[in-house]
């Protein structure tokens, strides 16, 4: 499967399309290039539990899960497999939150945690690491950033080899015609964010450009 890991509706203050113009996009315009199986709404601090996509699943059969991207004091965290156990642990709002406590608790309740752009300059996990600081518990980090420039996203990808983390792909869009730009390919099939997270652990993935595969290469 072939999935967009992070993207972003009106629910964040800063996107500007909502699910439903995403959803419309990929099946007019994007699969006709490549596929593109499901996408992950990770919401700027904050986790919309209200929401249910399944009648736009329904009609344009893709997956919306969703997640939520918090700021914290390395860098920004996006977050698969929010629970009440998060929910109730964690102000998301708050953009000092401690990365070591949210990715512990994540995995120990049963999420998963991945440092958003890493590479991005000043605000990326790589910053804080060629300051000296540590952040334990990381397995898998964003390689493929769509907001990131290429210089960006190739110091995400030798974080990422020289720590043996996995790399994960994501548009991060805020506006319809960059949704599905980069994902992340699968191995196995996901219904459900469990087992998203479950594939997550197992690692049985990589970042791709959508481009490529339309390319063949």
């Amino acid at each position: 499967m072939i999935i967009d890991m992070h993207s972003h509706s009106v629910f964040s203050d800063d996107a500007r399309a909502t699910v439903e113009q995403y959803v419309k996009w990929i099946s007019k315009v994007v699969r006709k290039k490549a596929p593109l199986d499901a996408i992950v709404l990770t919401e700027h601090r904050g986790f919309n539990e209200e929401a249910d996509y399944s009648d736009l699943e329904e009609q344009y059969q893709i997956k919306i899960f969703k997640a939520s991207e918090l700021d914290t004091n390395r860098g920004h965290v996006l977050l698969y497999g929010v629970n009440s156990h998060l929910l109730e642990r964690f102000d998301f709002t708050d953009v000092s939150m401690d990365a070591v406590a949210l990715i512990e608790e994540a995995t120990a309740s049963g999420a998963f945690a991945v440092p958003a752009h890493p590479g991005r300059r000043r605000i990326g996990l790589c910053e804080f690491l060629d300051g000296g600081e540590e952040v334990p518990g990381v397995e898998v980090v964003e390689v493929l950033n769509g907001g990131s420039s290429p210089a960006e996203n190739g110091r995400a990808q030798e974080l990422a080899d020289q720590k043996g983390y996995g790399g994960i792909g994501g548009s991060d869009a805020h506006f319809v015609n960059a949704i599905g730009k980069l994902a992340t390919e699968f191995e196995n099939r996901i219904d459900s964010i469990d087992d998203l997270v479950a594939e997550l652990r197992r690692g049985a993935f990589e970042a791709v450009r959508l481009d490529d595969l339309a390319s063949g290469s």
